[in-house]
């Protein structure tokens, strides 16, 4: 039904052209050449036909969006797909330009392509084209936090590898002896030696932080290349970003900065150490009612001593909306039902030493409204030709303590910055991705509600789905170990716990 959609000229030159169906190049420049030359200029029409094709079109300021499609096609589904063309276009180009759109003509295609598929159009927002363009992965972002984790810890142990070396070095020299050997050269007495000095040197020379050297001489005005200047350079032009009022990010990004918070080792860890980590996916409906909730627990122990390899967590369960505990297949099944207490199902076994191992894991999914966390509140209201949005945030579970959360509003596209009226906290508005960000350091019993008003230009559908984010060092379900004692003798055993609560998904449609 749809041949192609283009992004053209006023001349009817191609600046972008997507064929939805087998198209030579000479043919699709030739249908939009001749596309200017059809038109009426004395009547007001968004389509115009020929024996063959008919043309949708919409202008855009000194250029047209034009849907070729087939004469027998629907010209009332043909203008809505138009229209969300029409959208999609000021979402990734910010002028309106043919320098602009072929710049970012690859992005334009990949999203025509969301809209479109062998020429009928797919049933999308475009929320949801922006959602399958960005292509973004929790998965990733875990594998390759896991990914640095490995590295540093190799790292680590390359230079207590090397440091051994250096030692066993140090030890020949003062004794006298022959020099151990490097791996495949442990009988030559000079050269083994030789080559494991220096490799161990190069290893630990490589690792001593670097110091900027000093300039040779003090000098006048030089135009000359300087060393270290660059990151002078890049703060002040981020300084000046920041005064212009852009919104810069510090880090790659806001979740990589959230990850790096949560997989952070805490400062004082202790031999035995354990993880509590949840994760909410929740789904709720504007209008109340709560559509779906997921809550995924685990608590992860890390040994990194032999002598507590023998041990048993006391874990301490005071949770009363109905969890699903599931322990790992070699622990004590019977010890934790009737005691409470994590034990492998041999007692003479260890734990293994410096790794992490899931030792309880627990699942909760309601539909029931009073276990949601922190409810939102979004009233969009019509008033003339702008939109009044109420939106307020009330925290249901009082012992819990939210950090950095950010409650993420979409804004309609090309109807500049909302006009803010009353914000308890404060907020960020993200002009090319068309964001209003609320931003709230902490919600606690203290602080547990909130709200914001704002105005701008657009309809109450285009202010869903809000999404929300945060971080906790409280968990939602109570469950924590409270003692840890050693099988032979059931003395107590020094740990330490790092407790984190964060979203997986939590969205408001």
């Amino acid at each position: 039904v749809l041949l192609a959609a283009a992004v053209c000229t006023k001349a009817g030159k191609a600046i972008v052209s997507r064929q939805f169906v087998e198209m030579t190049r000479t043919r699709i420049e030739g249908l939009l050449a001749a596309f200017p030359k059809l038109m009426n200029t004395g009547k007001q029409h968004t389509f115009v036909e020929t024996e063959s094709v008919r043309y949708v079109y919409q202008p855009m300021e000194k250029l047209y969006m034009v849907l070729i499609t087939t004469k027998n096609s629907n010209i009332l589904e043909d203008l809505e797909t138009l229209r969300l063309f029409s959208r999609v276009i000021p979402e990734y180009c910010r002028a309106l330009e043919e320098n602009e759109i072929s710049e970012h003509c690859f992005d334009l295609i990949f999203a025509f392509d969301e809209i479109v598929a062998l020429g009928y159009r797919e049933n999308v927002n475009l929320a949801q084209i922006r959602t399958f363009t960005e292509m973004d992965s929790h998965e990733e972002k875990v594998f390759r936090a896991v990914r640095e984790t490995q590295e540093r810890e190799a790292k680590a142990e390359m230079r207590r590898k090397a440091k051994e070396l250096q030692q066993a070095r140090r030890d020949a020299e003062r004794h006298g002896k022959k020099a151990p050997g490097f791996g495949g050269f442990g009988s030559s007495a000079v050269s083994g030696g030789t080559t494991a000095a220096m490799i161990t040197e190069t290893i630990i020379e490589t690792e001593k932080p670097k110091v900027a050297p000093a300039p040779a001489r003090p000098s006048g005005p030089s135009k000359a290349l300087k060393l270290g200047a660059k990151g002078k350079e890049v703060d002040n032009f981020v300084d000046k970003l920041k005064s212009e009022g852009e919104n810069v990010m510090t880090s790659v990004g806001k979740r990589s900065a959230e990850a790096a918070k949560v997989f952070a080792p805490p400062v004082n860890m202790e031999s035995v150490h354990m993880k509590i980590e949840e994760k909410i996916s929740l789904t709720c409906g504007r209008d109340g009612g709560l559509q779906n909730m997921e809550l995924h627990g685990m608590i992860m122990l890390h040994i990194s001593d032999e002598k507590f390899a023998r041990i048993r967590l006391h874990v301490e369960n005071e949770d009363k909306r109905g969890v699903q505990l599931q322990t790992h297949p070699n622990v004590d099944k019977k010890l934790f039902t009737t005691e409470s207490q994590i034990g492998l199902k041999n007692p003479e076994k260890s734990f293994p030493i410096n790794s992490d191992v899931g030792v309880l894991k627990w699942r909760l999914q309601t539909t029931e409204e009073s276990f949601i966390p922190l409810t939102i509140n979004c009233w969009p209201s019509e008033s003339g030709n702008s939109c009044d949005v109420n939106i307020e945030y009330e925290l249901q579970e009082e012992s819990l303590e939210l950090n950095d959360v950010i409650i993420t509003i979409p804004l309609p596209s090309g109807v500049g910055a909302p006009v803010i009226g009353e914000i308890d906290g404060e907020y960020r508005h993200d002009s090319r991705r068309n964001l209003l960000e609320w931003c709230l350091p902490v919600i606690d019993a203290k602080n547990k509600s909130g709200s914001l008003e704002f105005s701008i230009a657009g309809q109450p559908n285009d202010f869903f789905p809000v999404q929300v984010s945060f971080i906790s060092t409280k968990n939602y379900c109570n469950i924590q170990v409270t003692k840890v004692t050693q099988v032979d003798g059931n003395s107590p055993v020094r740990f330490s716990t790092e407790t984190t609560f964060l979203v997986d998904k939590y969205e408001i449609l």
